[in-house]
């Protein structure tokens, strides 16, 4: 049952965690459904925050169906690196069924995994470059 699980670790709870990642945005993966903001943390895992207006999805329940489906989609991935990620509902979405939304959510977990991996691979090459140096 335990990888099934998805904890309070696996979250972004407090309005100071959504806030770290709204005001030093490192990644953003956009998409005319979803944007997703991304920022590298500290603590060896993803963090998922869920923003979903009722302006773009007005009935409790489409909202309700699409933050299930990205919890989900989310979960199942275990090769997102360590971010405080959030992802942004937009106008749309109520209109894509429940396939059509996890195979859009598996595209853009794997659009941020690969621009996570440019991001880190930065710093790693001028590490090295600045190991040879001394």
């Amino acid at each position: 049952m335990k990888p099934l699980a998805f904890p309070k670790s696996a979250r972004l709870l407090t309005p100071g965690d959504y806030g770290r990642v709204f005001d030093d945005v490192q990644i953003r993966v956009p998409h005319r459904n979803f944007l997703i903001l991304a920022t590298p943390n500290s603590l060896g895992h993803a963090r998922v925050g869920l923003v979903f207006a009722k302006r773009n999805l007005k009935h409790a329940v489409q909202r309700n169906r699409i933050k299930r489906q990205v919890r989900e989609t989310f979960r199942l991935r275990t090769d997102i690196p360590a971010l405080d990620i959030i992802v942004l509902g937009r106008q749309g979405l109520a209109q894509l069924g429940n396939p059509q939304v996890r195979e859009l959510l598996d595209d853009l977990w794997g659009r941020l995994k690969r621009k996570s991996r440019a991001i880190s691979g930065n710093p790693d090459s001028s590490g090295k470059s600045g190991k040879g140096q001394a």
